[in-house]
């Protein structure tokens, strides 16, 4: 047990209190390890400001969440009429309801933002595995969260939407309708869906959100942050001062507290002109559909996802039988050229066969739908090995050959346009250019391996570049 120290004579009331909350809860000494004593790489740029932001989010959406869950009746004879008492009735129900609904997708731009950042500048790379894949797993998190609060308003679009998503689990083989039904909770979408979407998230999922959370500042702060640099500013070759503080960084307090601040007014300017002129931001944030209540014997002309799923949507239905044809000729063709121009010699080269044969196998034997849930769930998953796929000699974007940026340039390219596909209605020409986004998706990771070192890189610096203004 640690000792219990005085507080010092003559000292305010303020310090004998903190010093009476110390001797009993590390409150100064957490301060100085997060705050006020951690030092972070001193050549931050604005790419830096998503990672607080998606704090004041979550923040925003627990607070109005509490605030809208005082109201909302998880009955499904009930649910729609209580969004609208709450939007007509209560009082300021109806900023309290847009801060929620703008929230969510605002919560989507800021972590979409924010992993694209680690992905420019190799913030997975080590010794930050863990604090990436902590970060998939809040992602993966906030998605649930999100699907699930998505059914509450009870509205068409949210009932047709769930029904939709649902049914794709019964695709599983063998499982499948058994997961279903136990999703569902009955045998079609009803107020036992309701329910059981209700208690995962107001209850389940945000604990689980906010332990990956803190799991994430943690190991973050264990190893340190990256920088645009890709430099380590506290390794054994870092250079630092007679206290022992590296002299590549600053303290984060109060030089980015006071830099986050500011991005957090840009950002409360942004949304609060979203919240109060179009909170359904010309229906991508609130679709018109959902302000009609739920009716199972009535389905939408047209059933899409909200916007930030819509990349993965489309891939779920990009996977077609031409779709899986062209890809079993891609895996024999891979197998054939692994054979021909690989180092595998006598049994090795008939393991890469069978795998290619047994491989065609699987993707013959289960329908397109399946392979459609496989490729929609495989998009997130593959995140999760980043830091193991990429093979680059240097972390930033900064010393990587030209073309890596307009290859990140092209990825972002194809993730939007997958995007918009999956809000319009199929065809057959955006199912074609759907499918292509969809293979250069895989393509872009799955082959990082061998891409990601070709190229004259520049060589990094061995301190942080850093322009004061």
């Amino acid at each position: 047990m640690a000792e219990f120290k005085e507080a010092p004579a003559g000292a305010s009331k303020g310090a004998q209190l903190l010093n009476w909350v110390d001797n009993r809860f590390p409150l100064s000494k957490m301060y100085k390890e997060h705050m006020s004593e951690y030092y972070a790489p001193k050549n931050f740029n604005w790419w830096y400001i998503f990672g607080s932001l998606a704090m004041l989010v979550l923040v925003i959406q627990i607070v109005t969440g509490i605030f809208l869950v005082m109201h909302y009746k998880p009955d499904s004879a009930l649910a729609f009429a209580s969004v609208e008492y709450i939007m007509r009735d209560v009082p300021w129900g109806w900023l309290i309801r847009y801060m929620h609904s703008t929230g969510a997708s605002a919560f989507f731009v800021v972590v979409y933002l924010h992993m694209f950042r680690g992905l420019l500048y190799g913030s997975y790379r080590k010794p930050r595995e863990l604090v990436w894949i902590f970060g998939c797993a809040i992602f993966l998190c906030l998605m649930a969260e999100a699907f699930m609060g998505y059914l509450l308003p009870w509205g068409q679009m949210s009932y047709w939407g769930a029904q939709v998503i649902v049914n794709l689990f019964s695709a599983v083989p063998f499982v499948g309708p058994d997961l279903a039904l136990l999703i569902r909770g009955d045998y079609v979408v009803g107020d036992a869906t309701l329910n059981r979407f209700f208690s995962f998230h107001v209850i389940a999922v945000p604990l689980v959100l906010l332990g990956l959370v803190v799991a994430h500042i943690i190991a973050l702060h264990e190893v340190g942050s990256n920088n645009p640099d890709g430099v380590e500013i506290k390794g054994p070759k870092a250079p630092r001062d007679a206290q022992g503080h590296p002299l590549d960084g600053v303290p984060f307090h109060p030089y980015y507290s006071v830099h986050d601040i500011f991005g957090v007014c840009l950002f409360l300017m942004v949304f609060s002109a979203i919240i109060f002129f179009a909170p359904e931001l010309g229906g991508y944030f609130l679709e018109y559909n959902n302000f009609i209540p739920a009716d199972p014997f009535k389905t939408p002309l047209h059933i899409a996802p909200v916007w930030y799923f819509t990349p993965f949507y489309s891939m779920l239905r990009a996977t077609t039988d031409v779709m899986v044809n062209v890809l079993s000729v891609v895996v024999a063709l891979s197998a054939v050229a692994a054979v021909l121009k690989g180092n595998f010699r006598g049994l090795g080269k008939v393991a890469v066969l069978v795998a290619a044969l047994v491989g065609i196998a699987l993707l013959k034997t289960f329908d397109a739908k399946f392979w459609g849930v496989v490729v929609m769930g495989g998009a997130v998953v593959i995140l999760f090995f980043l830091p193991w796929l990429d093979h680059s000699p240097v972390k930033s974007i900064r010393y990587r050959p030209g073309w890596h940026t307009y290859l990140y340039a092209v990825f972002v390219v194809f993730f939007l346009v997958l995007g918009y596909l999956g809000i319009k209605p199929p065809s057959e020409v955006g199912t074609l250019i759907a499918q292509v986004g969809t293979l250069f998706y895989f393509g872009f990771f799955l082959l990082m391996p061998w891409w990601s070192k070709l190229g004259t890189f520049k060589p990094v610096p061995d301190r942080v570049t850093f322009h004061p203004h």
